[in-house]
């Protein structure tokens, strides 16, 4: 199983761990792509400080970042794991899986990134600020950016099993299943159930109880019917639509009564 993330806006402090290593980032033919993003980032954040906020969409409040983003080739770097804060990742909680449960996470799970493009919750990276949505002057969109590099490289990375893809739409840009390995894919919404409609926080930390559960719970769906039939047993209320043509994902809804 293949477990698709997007990150989170809010990230750990980078630490004093030895500084990234960028060819030690799990996906190697993603380095070529990855290396062009971030000579770009910090150049453009060594430069004109009020450029870079504005071409990263940064508040006053958080132009920090982009002194932050300059230093990203010497700053300290920690496992991905650990970088990424917030909702869903408070709600997966990774430090407190057991040892199994971490080895599975450490297998199946790809956080997709504006910077690195995806990588695996145990490679070292900084801090750094950089959505998928952000337009950089050079390479431009940068949705647009990974999708040669990542149709090269994610097929193989899903391998043969289930691809769970609980990514928001501007990180599910840069690579959309194709073929076969669509027909594996399970795309997740969470609803409110009264309302049926998707509320922001609820629907990250479900998301992150979601990816927790099937950790800690050691099941191994083979495909996207096997997982509705799994969430279910562990106590999810799930609705599923499957693809009408060959070479569409599968669509599940999760539905939740309470807000928090």
């Amino acid at each position: 199983m293949l477990v698709l993330l997007p990150p989170s806006e809010g990230k750990a402090s980078s630490g004093r761990g030895a500084p990234l290593k960028l060819e030690s980032l799990s996906l190697p033919g993603l380095s070529e792509a990855r290396a062009a993003v971030l000579d770009e980032l910090v150049e453009l954040c060594a430069g004109d400080e009020e450029k870079a906020r504005e071409v990263l969409g940064l508040s006053e409040g958080l132009r920090g970042e982009v002194a932050k983003n300059a230093e990203l080739r010497t700053a300290g770097a920690r496992p991905a794991g650990e970088i990424y804060t917030g909702v869903l990742y408070d709600a997966l909680d990774l430090a407190s899986l057991d040892t199994a449960a971490k080895k599975r996470a450490t297998r199946s799970l790809l956080v997709f990134s504006g910077l690195w493009g995806a990588v695996r919750v145990t490679d070292r990276i900084p801090s750094y600020r950089c959505s998928m949505g952000v337009k950089l002057p050079g390479l431009g969109a940068l949705g647009t950016h990974w999708r040669t590099a990542m149709a090269a490289v994610l097929p193989e990375a899903a391998g043969d099993g289930l691809v769970l893809d609980l990514r928001s739409a501007a990180y599910a840009a840069a690579w959309k299943p194709k073929g076969e390995v669509a027909g594996r894919t399970a795309s997740v919404r969470v609803l409110h159930a009264p309302t049926r409609k998707v509320v922001s926080h609820f629907n990250k930390a479900t998301k992150g109880r979601i990816v927790r559960s099937l950790l800690t719970s050691g099941t191994k769906p083979g495909g996207p019917a096997e997982l509705v039939e799994a969430l279910r047993d562990l106590g999810y209320e799930v609705e599923a639509t499957a693809p009408g043509k060959a070479g569409a994902a599968w669509s599940l809804d999760v539905l939740v009564d309470e807000i928090h």
